[in-house]
């Protein structure tokens, strides 16, 4: 009992950083010249550089070790398409959520792989934790400013609201990991795979172009520093 309480806390905790995360976006869009437009796209691109690292040293070494080959190419490539014909319709609605969708594209997986972890009796359950919670305080705050710069018929209050109640989505996924992915590899390698394509394509698609500047360097700097947080985060778990 006190082990399930545990994984709920800690998913709560990583879900909770989106709204943080949104937060302080409200704030800087309050007062837009504390950060300024450099440290404003390094934000951006930093969650990019995260969603990255998930991708390359979480998501894809794990959902590649659980299928072979074909399978695993499978359903990648249909992770690419599904998130195409996804961004195509969003479009067509005039909607623009491509981060809050990479966003919850990583949580997911994450807080399931979380369960999983703390079911196989794995050591790595906390500090992966802490790099879900790393990774959901930039993208949180890049998909506020995103949400709140292109949609006008939603407040901030209520996009607050809204990323409140999809913490809540972080103890669902890990109780799912815990009680019912954790005995079926194939599976998880499958979702995990799905999903890393479509990060990748949301990344480029509309991340990685909207944290540019011109003749700027820190909006790479920004990637760097995120992938390098995953790296790090990676580094302890495969050394704990």
């Amino acid at each position: 009992m006190a082990e399930i309480i545990t994984i709920l806390l800690l998913s709560l905790m990583a879900g909770a950083a989106m709204p943080i995360g949104a937060l302080l976006a409200k704030f800087d869009l309050v007062h837009p010249s504390l950060l300024g437009d450099s440290w404003r796209h390094f934000i951006i691109a930093f969650g990019g550089g995260a969603l990255m690292s998930a991708v390359a040293l979480v998501l894809v070494p794990e959902g590649a070790s659980k299928l072979p080959l074909v399978p695993a190419a499978l359903c990648f490539a249909a992770g690419g398409v599904c998130f195409y014909f996804l961004d195509a319709y969003l479009k067509k609605l005039n909607s623009s959520v491509g981060q809050l969708v990479a966003m919850l594209s990583d949580f997911i997986p994450e807080a399931i792989a979380l369960g999983a972890a703390f079911a196989a009796g794995e050591g790595t359950g906390l500090l992966l934790a802490l790099l879900m919670i790393l990774q959901n305080l930039p993208e949180g705050f890049n998909a506020y400013e995103e949400l709140s710069n292109n949609n006008t018929q939603l407040s901030s209050n209520k996009i607050i609201l809204a990323f409140s109640g999809l913490a809540l989505v972080g103890p669902i996924s890990a109780a799912t990991g815990y009680y019912v992915l954790a005995q079926y590899d194939v599976l998880m390698g499958a979702l995990m795979l799905f999903a890393s394509a479509g990060i990748l394509y949301l990344v480029f698609q509309d991340i990685a172009p909207g944290s540019k500047l011109e003749q700027q360097g820190m909006p790479a700097i920004g990637a760097v520093a995120g992938f390098l947080l995953g790296l790090m985060g990676n580094m302890v778990l495969l050394a704990s």
